[in-house]
């Protein structure tokens, strides 16, 4: 078997939370693991919340990518969803130490052949107001449909309620509004993000697809989501 043979089933037994078993596998392969290897294992830590085995993974990406941003993101998201703010804090100083800057993450939107860009918090954009405007009514949907925030998306030691009004102006979620603000009624809204989507806006964009009974296809750094009828295409794993 090649690299490509050990990628393929570390990654499904990772999706299926046999994390142990998918380490084990990669410490019996006979060339060295790739990134994309012990990516596949990071990514999965962070789904399944397994600290020890992250860490195992990330010492691997860091000499194999030491420069790669995305790594230690993930990492800090992990120690985040644990409670480990010291450890959050620490990855932190070693990216500074390293010269290493965490891209700002936006969001883009085509429409009648105009771009249009969305940062976190976004007070740019000529409709800005309207779409927080409908960003307000649409989580007060959210929250009778059950909705309930995932603070952990927030990598910062602050109360959950400024974590949750974070969370509420993630540039893909003022992109997915004002898409939906702009479209036709049950025409797909496409998105593009240069970064992963973070797991609160997937769960929203999720409900949104249902609320709305729109579908919506985001590009992030990962791969294609496909929102329908409340289910994404990826299995909620990405």
């Amino acid at each position: 078997p090649g690299l490509e043979h050990y990628g393929c089933m570390v990654d499904l037994l990772s999706r299926a939370g046999f994390l142990q078993r998918a380490y084990d596998l990669i410490q019996t392969m006979k060339m060295k693991p790739d990134s994309i290897i012990w990516s596949s294992l990071l990514a999965a830590c962070r789904i399944h919340k397994n600290v020890e085995l992250a860490e195992i993974s990330v010492a691997r990406l860091f000499e194999l990518d030491p420069s790669n941003c995305g790594y230690y993101m993930l990492l800090s998201h992990i120690y985040a969803d644990a409670g480990r703010w010291k450890d959050v804090e620490r990855v932190r100083m070693v990216m500074k130490n390293r010269g290493l800057v965490k891209p700002p993450g936006f969001s883009l939107l085509e429409l009648n052949g105009e771009v249009h860009m969305f940062l976190i918090g976004d007070e740019e954009h000529p409709q800005r107001e309207k779409i927080y405007e409908f960003l307000e009514e649409l989580n007060q949907k959210l929250l009778e449909a059950g909705y309930v925030s995932n603070t952990a998306s927030v990598c910062h030691d602050v109360d959950e309620e400024e974590k949750e009004m974070t969370l509420r102006v993630h540039s893909e979620k003022l992109a997915v509004a004002f898409g939906i603000m702009n479209t036709v009624p049950g025409s797909t809204v496409s998105v593009v993000k240069n970064l992963r989507v973070c797991s609160d806006c997937h769960s929203v964009i999720k409900l949104i697809s249902k609320i709305v009974d729109r579908e919506f296809v985001v590009r992030d750094a990962k791969r294609f989501h496909h929102f329908k009828d409340g289910f994404c295409s990826c299995g909620d794993y990405w």
